[in-house]
């Protein structure tokens, strides 16, 4: 019985030896793997004028018809375009607090708008806020001293650089992660018009993007606009505000330029330009919310 028992041991030893063995060369493996990883780092992107062009003619078009629909004065949100059935899901969802989000593509006579070396990328989003009025809104995207605080950590610097009445000239510095990080100092040229006692709408074109090397540190510098790792070339937003229903629907409308994705990087920058805008953008109006029934 003692050496069947011994026996018994011995066996069980020998797997527990074997399955650390396994581990270990896990660890391993997985060890080494992981540092390309660390030690990758995304190629210089530059942006073309063909691209550039692109991205001009693209935004062109979309305030054309930004343009238009404010023009006739009808629905201000996107959601309102929906089939009848989708449409009271849709302000049902905001009513919950929920975000409606969507991807929009604009077309040039009917087709797509090729971006050589680059990628357009253009969402739209709505929030609902309840109890609030137009002014409140207001007064949370025009405070743009305090933006590093309301959209924190997107949003690292923020300040007013020179204000006539409703036109805005603004430093923002953007941190943004994903696999890798990613920061930009920004500068925007911003007009807000009040079309009504209950309605009003932003134009925020970025007139200048530099990435961030080493931020924070003592080296920190900025690489050339439009010659640097093309995280962000160009940016592009449109907002809506409109009072109603004991609240303030506040949708934003977002086109950017990003660099298109290298042959073996889409690993690693794919992530980054594909979900990094939709992300920002809900991101950003669900901060708006906070910010405002904070205030």
């Amino acid at each position: 019985m003692g050496e069947r028992f011994r026996r018994r041991l011995e066996r069980s030893a020998d797997r527990v030896s074997v399955a650390c063995l396994v581990l270990l060369a896990f660890l391993a493996a997985s060890i080494a793997s992981a540092r390309p990883l660390q030690a990758a780092k995304p190629e210089p992107a530059k942006l073309r004028s063909a691209a550039r062009s692109a991205f001009l003619r693209y935004v062109k078009l979309t305030d054309d018809r930004n343009e238009s629909e404010l023009m006739r004065g009808g629905a201000m949100l996107w959601i309102d375009s929906l089939a009848e059935v989708q449409r009271a899901d849709a302000y049902a969802a905001l009513k919950r607090g929920e975000v409606e989000i969507h991807q929009l593509t604009t077309l040039d006579n009917g087709k797509t708008i090729d971006c050589p070396g680059g990628m357009v990328h253009h969402w739209v989003g709505v929030v609902f806020i309840p109890g609030a009025e137009l002014k409140d809104v207001l007064n949370i995207l025009e405070d743009y001293d305090h933006q590093s605080t309301y959209y924190a950590p997107d949003v690292e610097r923020s300040r007013i650089e020179s204000r006539n009445g409703d036109h805005f000239r603004v430093f923002l510095r953007f941190r943004r992660h994903k696999l890798i990080t990613v920061v930009l100092d920004t500068e925007h040229d911003v007009h807000y018009f009040l079309d009504s006692p209950r309605r009003a709408h932003s134009r925020s074109s970025a007139v200048r993007i530099a990435e961030v090397e080493n931020p924070g540190k003592s080296d920190e510098r900025e690489r050339a606009p439009g010659d640097d790792g093309g995280f962000l070339w160009g940016m592009e937003t449109w907002w809506r505000l409109e009072e109603a229903n004991g609240g303030v629907y506040v949708q934003s409308e977002v086109a950017s330029l990003t660099r298109d994705i290298p042959t073996g990087l889409g690993w690693l920058i794919g992530p980054f330009v594909t979900t990094i805008p939709k992300e920002t953008l809900e991101f950003t109006l669900e901060a708006t919310r906070k910010a405002v029934e904070a205030n």
